[in-house]
């Protein structure tokens, strides 16, 4: 029997719960892959770096599913026990695409593959089944850039709106129907995504820069509230607001940031 991910208080209602992390080979799928391990869970630890996957399921006691996370819903059910097992799929998994309009056609496919394909394909799997009994569990880790947008970085802006725009999309179209959909996004997090991000991202992120742990924190937080989106920094809800309501202030502010940046890497 699968365990009760519907809406309630609390992160009760994870406990036995089959849950899958795609990215748990470290930072933001690892931290939330020990959480989900501590509420209670039955986690299968996905990455395609597989020491890394080996590693992180060993510490918590759960199982490693290697490989690409667009692949393995079916070998990841399995590990939980086969049909019905799998209640949870955190989609984290991501590429941290740099670039602008002129990236390689490559780098934006590849974008657009980790970072939105591969969310719609475990959904295409996972669906079906959660559909039918009236219960499942969606987590998208987006980005605040995915609500707002990232200099610097063409195709991991464009593509993370994709994936909030995608997360959005099975919430509201699902809900009624039993699906919970939460939508991570973060601004900076101490990971090897912010390193990568270099000089933009010292400038822009680092200076509020949390542990992946307050991202876990902050999605069980919103479990238990039954609410989609996950703010791990509450500040991005102000930006947020700001960007929809006076627009062009908002793209003077970030032209701003744009010309500090661009000043600062000559």
């Amino acid at each position: 029997m699968s365990a009760d991910t519907s809406t309630g208080t609390g992160t009760g209602v994870l406990r036995g719960a089959g849950v899958v992390v795609t990215g748990a080979g470290g930072g933001i799928g690892a931290a939330l892959a020990r959480r989900f391990a501590a509420e209670g869970a039955r986690v299968v630890v996905n990455d395609l770096d597989a020491d890394r996957a080996r590693a992180v399921a060993r510490e918590i006691g759960a199982v490693a599913v290697p490989g690409d996370a667009s692949a393995v819903v079916d070998e990841a059910r399995e590990a939980l026990g086969g049909a019905g097992a799998l209640d949870v799929w955190c989609a984290n998994a991501g590429l941290a695409s740099p670039g602008d309009a002129f990236a390689d056609e490559d780098v934006w496919a590849a974008a657009w593959d980790v970072n939105v394909m591969a969310h719609v394909r475990a959904a295409r799997a996972l669906l079906p089944e959660w559909l039918e009994r009236g219960s499942g569990r969606f987590v998208s880790t987006v980005s605040a850039a995915g609500l707002l947008t990232m200099i610097g970085a063409a195709p991991y802006s464009v593509s993370k709106h994709g994936a909030y725009a995608f997360a959005e999309w099975l919430s509201l179209t699902y809900r009624h129907r039993g699906l919970a959909v939460h939508a991570i996004c973060p601004q900076g997090v101490r990971t090897d995504m912010l390193t990568a991000a270099g000089s933009a991202g010292e400038l822009v992120l680092a200076p509020t820069a949390i542990e992946p742990e307050a991202v876990a924190d902050a999605l069980m937080d919103a479990v238990g509230d039954g609410r989609f989106l996950v703010l791990p920094h509450p500040e991005v809800a102000g930006y947020h607001r700001n960007r929809a309501t006076d627009p062009e202030r908002w793209l003077a502010t970030m032209n701003h940031v744009q010309r500090t940046w661009e000043t600062g890497a000559r």
